[in-house]
């Protein structure tokens, strides 16, 4: 398809839950080559950037061929919005005289979401004429079954019935796994949301929904690369 699509990569060099863990040694290669190398497997990108702060993940990211964006400070803290970050990197590129249609959102830290994951929510994305799609998992547990507790009050998180109905005649729920969103540029330069109407998921299994934030994550993920070698 001969449409403009960019990569986006966002990986600072702090974390709270891993240490360095977008640049951590993943059998042989650091973390975030994962990400780069699968976009590049997929052949749908018209660029690859990497939004970083850290000098360890730039030189990383050139090495397994990918662009940089030099991310400011400010967006590089726990608290800083992955929305500023990725306005930042699309007005940096506008600056540069580069505009893109679409952007495809990859976070290093689903480093099992690969070339053909990418390909076929590109693919999904635009048969079904979406605005914004991502990447989910259907969840064992559904929201419900679950109560919530506001100001000292437990509630149902949608209804007292629905607590006691079969789990057969509720609705399937899938959260959002951190692999893959794709958005229009323009409207999310407008409306800084990358969750826009008509919104479309795209299916994963649990196998590949790992996000790594904790050693036992990177544990599960060494393990299953393991498996597939």
């Amino acid at each position: 398809m001969n449409k403009s699509i960019i990569a986006i990569i966002p990986a600072r060099g702090g974390s709270k839950g891993l240490s360095r863990k977008n640049i951590i040694d993943l059998n042989g290669k650091p973390l975030i080559a994962y990400t780069i190398e699968a976009a590049i497997k997929s052949n749908i990108f018209d660029k690859i950037v990497v939004t970083t702060d850290d000098k360890e993940i730039k030189e990383a990211s050139l090495k397994f061929g990918a662009e940089v964006i030099d991310r400011p400070s400010k967006l590089a803290t726990d608290t800083a919005s992955s929305l500023d970050v990725i306005e930042h990197a699309l007005i940096e590129l506008k600056n540069r005289k580069e505009v893109y249609t679409y952007f495809m959102l990859l976070q290093p830290t689903s480093p099992l979401r690969n070339e053909t994951h990418i390909r076929e929510a590109w693919e999904k994305y635009n048969e079904e004429n979406a605005s914004s799609l991502v990447s989910v998992v259907e969840i064992e547990h559904s929201p419900f079954k679950m109560l919530v507790e506001k100001n000292g009050v437990i509630a149902p998180l949608t209804s007292w019935k629905d607590l006691t109905k079969p789990r057969q005649t509720l609705p399937k729920c899938y959260m959002p796994n951190g692999a893959i969103y794709i958005c229009k540029v323009n409207s999310f330069l407008k409306e800084k949301n990358i969750f826009s109407i008509p919104l479309k998921i795209f299916k994963m299994k649990k196998e590949y929904s790992v996000d790594i934030d904790t050693a036992n994550d990177l544990k599960i993920v060494q393990r299953r690369l393991n498996e597939k070698n």
